[in-house]
């Protein structure tokens, strides 16, 4: 390869992989208030998890495709496996990483080529897979509603949205939250600790107390997830300075079905922590010099 030739992008498989890992990684921390492998919830188990990540892996990596029919086809998928929307927020969020990864080159940069090209035709079928997956909270809106067609491209509808939903506000930044948040805090983690539970874990804590979380404030209003949000702060603080999960794994079950037993679910802090592990996973396995900014 010439010294100035762009790297090559990763195969369909790597990139399934990666994504499957990733999920499966976010599975294995006990994220209080979200399904886990310590512990079920909100209607759902881990295993739901698990067959929907399965499952969405095929589309969501298909080569060539558009991003937004890598996320309807994913979306659909998931359903058909699990019976219940258990992870349009990773679709959504990991669609356009994994085109960047298929595409080659430095990863951030080539996701921001990624998000640039998105036209009308990704929103609309993103739009339907949203309307088929049905999210809690999902309401009408008056520029850009997903029950309509689309006039303008994802990227814009997304813009539209970002003030209110931190999923959309990863298009409009170039996904700054997973890359300069997430995926930095869980190297540093991961590299203190060797644990990915414990570090996958800090960094989901890390959103939560960062921010109110997207879905709380969807299903129970902005008062509520402030107040997660500064519940989180000192567990964050807690997880962030622990060496050994088993030291802190009881009183992290604890607010765990705490926060089951009032219906609460931080799914928009899960979701970003999925992305960041898929973030960290691809730029572990993109050729030298594709995997730093």
């Amino acid at each position: 390869m010439r010294p100035d030739a762009a790297p090559t992008g990763l195969s369909s498989q790597a990139i399934a992989v990666a994504f499957e890992q990733s999920c499966l990684d976010e599975l294995a921390a006990p994220k209080p208030g979200n399904v886990h492998l310590f512990a079920d919830g909100h209607r759902m188990t881990a295993d739901d998890f698990v067959r929907s990540a399965a499952a969405a892996a095929g589309p969501l990596t298909a080569r060539g495709a558009k991003v937004g029919a890598r996320i309807l086809g994913a979306v659909e998928a998931s359903i058909d496996a699990s019976g219940a929307n258990t992870n349009l927020g990773i679709i959504l969020l990991c669609a356009p990483l994994a085109a960047a990864a298929e595409a080659g080159g430095e990863l951030r940069q080539a996701l921001r080529r990624v998000l640039d090209e998105l036209d009308r035709e990704d929103a609309d079928l993103a739009f339907r897979a949203i309307v088929r997956a049905s999210p809690a909270g999902l309401g009408r809106a008056e520029h850009h509603d997903v029950f309509a067609r689309a006039t303008v491209g994802l990227r814009q509808a997304m813009e539209e949205a970002a003030g209110r939903d931190r999923i959309a506000q990863q298009y409009a930044s170039g996904f700054a939250d997973v890359f300069e948040r997430g995926e930095t805090l869980f190297a540093a983690r991961l590299a203190a600790t060797r644990d990915r539970r414990l570090a996958a874990l800090g960094v989901y804590l890390a959103f939560l107390a960062g921010f109110p979380d997207s879905h709380i404030v969807r299903k129970y209003g902005a008062t509520v997830a402030a107040r997660i949000c500064t519940a989180a702060s000192p567990v964050e603080a807690k997880v962030r300075h622990a060496t050994c999960l088993d030291d802190i794994l009881p009183d992290i079950l604890a607010w765990d079905a705490k926060l089951k037993d009032e219906g609460i679910n931080p799914g928009t802090s899960a979701d970003l922590t999925v992305a960041t592990l898929f973030v960290h996973r691809l730029r572990s396995v993109l050729p030298p010099g594709a995997n730093s900014d």
